[in-house]
């Protein structure tokens, strides 16, 4: 209710009763420099003469809480169980075939996932590295 009161008698006395002048240009909405030169507009209310309630400077860091959220860990892919190129797949099935420990044929299958994993693909020359091993 106060507001409306206010706002009525505001309208009563003239709009410029309830505005300040503005801080830097005195109310002008122009600034000139010292040596009589040219006149520019004010650059704290933009020529309109009124005083702005903003700073003059804008706070433009990150302040929203948003900004500060460390982002949540992406879901981890799972590990890779089997090769997954062609000539990895059929290396795997030799290693399983052979008549090693199982301990060497988990290690052997997972040196190719591995090996795939680094380079992408497998090469003839380690290929022929685990092959050399199942003898």
């Amino acid at each position: 209710m106060e507001t409306r009161s206010a706002l009525a008698a505001a309208a009563g006395r003239g709009y410029e009763s309830l505005v300040e002048s503005c801080r830097v240009c005195g109310g002008d909405g122009r600034i000139a420099n010292s040596f009589g030169g040219s006149s520019k507009t004010c650059p704290a209310c933009h020529g309109n003469g009124r005083r702005v309630e903003e700073p003059l400077f804008r706070d433009v860091t990150k302040t929203k809480p948003s900004h500060h959220v460390t982002p949540s860990k992406a879901a981890v892919p799972a590990k890779a169980t089997w090769p997954t190129t062609h000539d990895g797949t059929t290396l795997a099935n030799e290693v399983n075939a052979s008549g090693l420990s199982a301990e060497t044929k988990t290690r052997l299958v997972r040196e190719i996932i591995e090996y795939e994993g680094s380079h992408g693909k497998c090469t003839q020359t380690f290929i022929k590295k685990v092959r050399k091993q199942l003898r």
